[in-house]
């Protein structure tokens, strides 16, 4: 055999040799998916705030001085007229009875002044004068003698003590609070944020759910006693007040929760339907993308953008029941395999990569 045969049955040995076994395809990459629902037809609202009672009073002295006595604790019953705490007098005595002399004094003088212009020993500018002296000195009494009685804090109305706030020896300012009183002859009620797009389908009587935390098994009555007029700079929410009916079971302070059945305005634009935030990609002006979920691949579909709300984002053109990726959207790329998993799995196998 010559040498050139010799090497070209080498090569064809070599060819006729095991083949490589192919790379086997990456696994599906792990995702969260969600539902895209039918937008509400009838503009339901959900918002959460604290219950508190319409008048709750924050009661503070007038004048600066030495707490003396705080006669009441958090939750105490207190009536109308009842001194809760006092402050001590004796700088306010001591400008009362010197206000008290000043006045005397200007009283005399003012006698005298008259029994001097009736002789024609004096002008009638020294009357007048002397009258106006008594005006002045009868006003700084009078001011003393109002501050004496600030020297107690009395109750307003009948109700309960929210929160004491000083101790006795503290010196308080005027105008510091210390006690907060809650009327409970006044109503219950609710103050949630509402985004500003929701508050034009609610109104004073629209009815609403209320759930609170300490009673997680009930749903109470209410209905909205007040709409605001303006806008929080910060949010741009308006506030809403929902009377709830009292119960002896509820407290100033506690977290809840109301569902208003809200009437949607009429509009000629798109409806916009609510998926999580973290759907969206690449949102722009009025349109933006996602991934929706196509017999277990990823497909990127573009959709109207309506902007966030909370950790919502509004986004139109899908149809009801699509299935769009929320976390793992950022490790997938249009036509990936991809599997649905919940939560915790998704996270342990983030973590572990």
């Amino acid at each position: 055999m010559t040498e050139g045969a010799s090497a070209a049955l080498l090569l064809t040995l070599a060819a006729c040799g095991p083949a490589k076994t192919p790379a086997a395809p990456p696994p599906p990459q792990a995702v969260e998916a969600v539902a895209v629902g039918a937008p509400r037809a009838s503009g339901g609202v959900t918002a959460t705030g604290t219950l508190e009672r319409r008048r709750e009073m924050a009661l503070s002295f007038r004048i600066a001085g030495v707490l003396t006595k705080v006669g009441v604790e958090a939750g105490d019953p207190v009536r109308a007229g009842q001194v809760l705490a006092s402050i001590d007098p004796a700088a306010v005595d001591a400008r009362q009875q010197a206000s008290s002399s000043d006045l005397d004094k200007a009283r005399r003088d003012l006698e005298r002044a008259k029994t001097l212009y009736a002789k024609g020993y004096v002008a009638k500018v020294r009357v007048d004068d002397a009258e106006s002296a008594v005006r002045s000195a009868a006003a700084a009494y009078n001011s003393a003698a109002f501050d004496r009685r600030w020297a107690q804090l009395v109750s307003p109305a009948s109700g309960v003590v929210l929160e004491r706030k000083a101790q006795a020896g503290e010196v308080v300012k005027p105008g510091q609070a210390v006690v907060t009183v809650a009327d409970l002859n006044s109503p219950l009620v609710l103050r949630v944020p509402l985004p500003d797009r929701e508050v034009a389908g609610v109104s004073v009587g629209t009815p609403v759910e209320v759930t609170v935390d300490a009673l997680p098994d009930q749903v109470l009555a209410g209905r909205v006693t007040r709409v605001g007029q303006s806008a929080d700079a910060r949010t741009g929410a308006v506030t809403v007040e929902i009377e709830v009916a009292a119960r002896p079971d509820l407290r100033s302070g506690q977290i809840a929760t109301a569902r208003l059945a809200s009437r949607a305005p009429a509009t000629t634009g798109p409806t916009f339907a609510r998926i999580p935030a973290e759907a969206v990609l690449e949102a722009s002006g009025g349109k933006a993308a996602v991934l929706r979920l196509d017999g277990g691949r990823a497909r990127r579909t573009p959709v109207q953008f309506g902007g966030f709300d909370g950790d919502d984002a509004l986004v139109a053109g899908l149809p009801d029941g699509t299935r769009v990726i929320t976390a793992g959207a950022g490790f997938v790329s249009d036509g990936d395999r991809v599997t649905v998993t919940d939560p915790k799995a998704l996270g342990a196998a983030k973590a572990g990569k």
